[in-house]
């Protein structure tokens, strides 16, 4: 019986230390699995804004932009609203990026406010929406002459 005690108690103490201990790697890819504002890669992606392609300099200042972004407040998506997350008639410029990583195809699509960037992201088969702060809205006029 005490050495069923000692036994689990000496596993239960190394699983501990291996768990809070694990390497800043290992941590990192396991926060990024989590992630719901991942950074994009210019290399991968492409940007369109009112059905044209963006390259170039205002192509990495986009992405730039969007990846400095501060997350503000995460969207519940209710089933069978998705559409309207999708079109939007009172924002501004509307802005796609596509990102290709491998096998992972993500679309996100923005859209710029005055105080805000709405962010609607769709892979695979779900959607997250959520809510940014950046300098994107005032590079709006970049996104609109596209």
């Amino acid at each position: 019986m005490t050495w069923a005690v000692i036994i689990s108690l000496t596993l239960f103490s190394l699983f501990k230390i291996v768990v809070t201990c694990l390497p800043t790697g290992i941590v990192e890819w396991i926060l990024k699995k989590f992630e719901l504002h991942s950074k994009v890669n210019c290399e991968n992606s492409t940007v369109f804004s009112n059905g044209k392609i963006i390259e170039g300099k205002e192509k990495m200042q986009i992405i730039h932009s969007f990846n400095e972004g501060t997350f503000l407040e995460k969207h519940y998506i209710w089933p069978g609203t998705e559409e309207h997350y999708l079109v939007r008639d009172n924002s501004g410029p509307h802005v796609i990026i596509k990102v290709n990583e491998g096998k992972k195809k993500v679309k996100v699509s923005l859209f710029l406010y005055k105080d805000r960037v709405d962010v609607v992201k769709e892979y695979k088969k779900k959607m997250l929406s959520y809510s940014l702060l950046s300098d994107l809205q005032i590079k709006a006029d970049i996104i609109e002459k596209g």
